[in-house]
């Protein structure tokens, strides 16, 4: 259990993130992901932690937080792999909502078809669901699922879902050049996948579909944003759907907290969330040290220094 943050958010605000599952857990290992291949394929859910614990630290860390002042808009479950693997993932709402805070998942969806966990997710009051792709083989060149995922079955969980959820719901599609932007395999083919993803939202009707693409480090070097003209063929195809669409395509900002602790900040927000080296600087200044730890930390590699877009991220190894 692992809980960072807040870390700005261009959806939550200042999110307090929760890590509640073994790091590299889940079901799928998309092409993009920042934080590499995943390590643990599995579907079956399972405990990772106890609930007691999580309570104590998530009680003495809000306490620490409001005597520094700093804000939270949401605590949000977003861990690096799936979070509905968490066979407590219903309690664990249940004890976040107990802080008066309002609480998000960020799902891929793809265990909505696992008995209990449709019922577990609706204690949120934010969810996102991603949707990269509706025809298989897309689904599979881009999400590669585990091996008993059925992609038709996920579909129709998500609607069942989005028909009884009474919170916020959102959808998240990654773009990625020549795999399911708008204009990739000479368009024709991509182009005819983006207007099955709109009609696909439609019937479930989220509350904002948001058209993302990479702006940290992914996984694999090969993975490249769409040309600018792609993506906005994909936003105008989810508009004329009905969709309420908003773009990710921006870096979040560098307003992360601190808890004086270097190290520690720094290990716990670059195992989910990649820093530029602006945001680096931002908290060796709030920590009072210097350039200096980073520099020991990357040569006992704690943490690496990447290249991205002509810019440098720092990720935890």
């Amino acid at each position: 259990m692992r809980i960072f943050g807040p870390v700005p958010s261009r959806r939550l605000g200042r999110s307090l993130g929760i890590n509640n599952v073994a790091s590299k857990t889940c079901s799928y290992s998309c092409l993009y992901c920042q934080l590499g291949r995943t390590r643990h394929m599995q579907l079956t859910r399972q405990a990772f932690y106890e609930p007691g614990e999580l309570q104590a630290e998530l009680e003495q860390t809000i306490s620490k937080l409001k005597e520094a002042g700093e804000e939270i808009d949401y605590l949000t479950l977003v861990a690096d792999g799936e979070p509905t693997l968490d066979a407590n993932l219903g309690r664990t709402l249940e004890i976040l909502r107990q802080t008066g805070y309002k609480t998000a998942v960020i799902s891929n969806s793809s265990l909505l078809t696992e008995p209990g966990v449709a019922e577990e997710l609706a204690k949120a009051d934010w969810v996102s669901l991603k949707c990269d792709a509706v025809s298989e083989e897309v689904w599979r060149k881009i999400n590669r699922p585990h091996g008993r995922l059925n992609l038709e079955d996920i579909k129709g969980a998500m609607k069942n879902f989005a028909g009884s959820f009474t919170g916020v719901l959102v959808t998240e599609t990654m773009l990625i050049r020549d795999i399911n932007d708008s204009k990739a395999e000479a368009g024709k083919k991509a182009k005819k996948e983006g207007r099955k993803i709109a009609e696909f939202l439609k019937e479930i009707s989220p509350d904002i579909s948001y058209v993302a693409v990479p702006t940290r480090p992914p996984a694999e070097e090969r993975v490249r944003c769409p040309e600018a003209d792609n993506i906005n063929i994909t936003f105008q195809l989810f508009c004329q759907a009905g969709l309420k669409t908003e773009y990710l395509l921006g870096y979040e900002g560098n307003r992360f907290s601190s808890t004086g602790d270097l190290e520690r900040d720094l290990l716990q927000i670059a195992a989910v969330h990649p820093l530029k080296k602006e945001a680096v600087e931002e908290l060796i200044r709030k920590c009072g040290v210097t350039w200096d730890q980073v520099d020991k930390m990357i040569q006992e590699e704690k943490i690496e220094e990447v290249k991205y877009q002509g810019e440098k991220f720092y990720l935890r190894k």
